[in-house]
């Protein structure tokens, strides 16, 4: 079976490498991004099973950035989990009018998004 893709989209390259090599060590296949209008281009072209994105990114939001790929009929039900930066809320009508999978407030344990990214997906990477 081959592996779920996951695109990765954080302006802090930190981030984007804590959360690629742990779901990378958990067999997924991880495409990163820098900002939102990456991210974009990169989930049109590559179709991926999930979607993290941080909050705040230059070029495009990660709320503008769920807003656009929703409008795109194959990534219109694409799981979406949004990192935030801690305290920095959305209105609950807003994440459910975008069909957003899960908020995590940074800092986050990895171990605790990998349980996510299991569950959004429905399985684990590789099984």
């Amino acid at each position: 079976m081959e592996n779920k893709k996951i695109v990765v989209a954080d302006d802090e390259i930190h981030i984007v490498q804590v959360v690629a090599m742990k779901l990378r060590n958990n067999g997924f296949d991880v495409i990163t991004a820098q900002n939102g209008a990456e991210a974009y281009e990169l989930c049109i072209n590559e179709k991926p099973d999930l979607l993290i994105t941080d909050y705040q990114m230059p070029l495009m939001t990660g709320i503008d950035l769920i807003k656009k790929i929703r409008t795109v009929q194959e990534l219109a039900a694409l799981p979406v989990i949004v990192l935030t930066a801690r305290g920095f809320a959305i209105e609950e009508d807003l994440q459910e009018k975008l069909n957003i999978t899960k908020f995590l407030s940074k800092p986050f344990s990895p171990k605790e998004l990998l349980a996510h990214v299991e569950h959004s997906i429905g399985q684990t990477a590789g099984k």
